[in-house]
């Protein structure tokens, strides 16, 4: 038996030149006056700790909880991450009242070789909200070299050189490291990544800061660590991999460190598993209403599941749609 259980936790806000006040509408008690553009609801990173809100660890967070428990809370495939008393992963809201960025994140090597004690980042998107005509960039809209893209930059052609992907509420988007990309205006997403929060700027739509000034670039290490091989990229649909008794469950993104999907439970339905000591689980409520290991979860809220829990129920009486998050494949 384990001490731990299902937790959940304070979320922390950001302040955004691109944020907006649309989370409030996705359960967020966001502060007065300022343009919200994150709420990090699970997140262990020295830029923004989350602290548990239930249970015997109330007040906790979760780099106190890994050097206490270590594997028996993220599990034997996150191992690497238990001994460097580092949670893997981070789940976010985002509200796009702006453009972002165009950005790249470094993977894990470039990280690991350049900076300190920092990861790369794997994420993926799912949209909750989408104002007519939002989109995301991804990638670019033609074959370019590393050269071209730094002119494109310099001579203010960069907008038309990058891979636009309408979106509408329910798709999802994988962003591999290495991805250029930017969630554009009118869209709300909610986001797994890896534990970090590296980001090298492209361009930023020549726009001011706070301070009324243009917002520093990193070209040169967003160029070192950009992939060139993603051209005309669109939304990919989801793959089932389990239907029965009114539960379907599907793959969304995989990669190296996490593997999310997509769960939905019809009215009186329910989803069983295993916390086998193997990996950790994040489960979030998208849609709907769930009873997550006897956490009750409404719109768009989170729990973490231990590695060390055993065996556990997700059900749901007015029925759910959920995001699964677990060690990669």
């Amino acid at each position: 038996m384990t001490e731990l259980y299902p937790m959940i936790f304070k979320s922390i806000f950001t302040e955004d030149v691109w944020g907006g006040r649309n989370l409030s509408k996705f359960g967020r008690d966001l502060p007065e006056g300022k343009r919200i553009g994150q709420s990090w609801d699970i997140a262990d990173h020295k830029d923004g700790m989350t602290e548990v809100s239930n249970g015997k660890f109330a007040g906790k967070n979760l780099t106190e909880l890994i050097k206490k428990f270590g594997v028996e809370l993220v599990g034997s495939k996150f191992v690497w991450f238990a001994e460097q008393d580092k949670f893997p992963l981070m789940v976010k809201l985002l509200d796009a009242g702006a453009n972002l960025s165009l950005q790249v994140h470094p993977n894990d090597a470039w990280a690991k070789a350049n900076l300190e004690n920092e990861l790369g980042k794997n994420e993926m998107w799912v949209v909750l909200e989408a104002e007519p005509g939002a989109s995301v960039t991804l990638g670019l809209a033609e074959k370019m070299t590393p050269e071209q893209l730094v002119e494109s930059v310099k001579n203010g052609t960069v907008e038309d050189k990058i891979n636009i992907i309408p979106i509408k509420v329910g798709d999802y988007i994988c962003v591999p490291a290495g991805s250029i990309h930017a969630l554009m205006a009118g869209a709300v997403v909610a986001e797994i990544q890896q534990n970090s929060n590296t980001t090298y700027r492209v361009y930023d739509w020549n726009r001011p800061g706070f301070d009324g000034k243009p917002r520093p670039l990193q070209t040169e290490q967003a160029v070192e660590v950009s992939r060139f091989d993603q051209v005309g990229l669109k939304v990919m649909p989801p793959r089932v991999v389990e239907e029965q008794d009114g539960m379907k469950r599907e793959k969304l993104c995989v990669n190296e460190t996490f593997t999310t999907e997509r769960v939905y439970l019809e009215p009186g339905a329910q989803f069983n598993g295993n916390c086998d000591g193997s990996t950790l689980e994040i489960w979030g409520v998208l849609e709907g209403q769930a009873d997550v290991a006897g956490i009750e979860l409404e719109p768009v809220k989170f729990t973490l599941l231990p590695a060390a829990l055993g065996q556990y129920t997700i059900q749901s009486n007015e029925g759910a749609v959920l995001l699964r998050a677990y060690a990669g494949e």
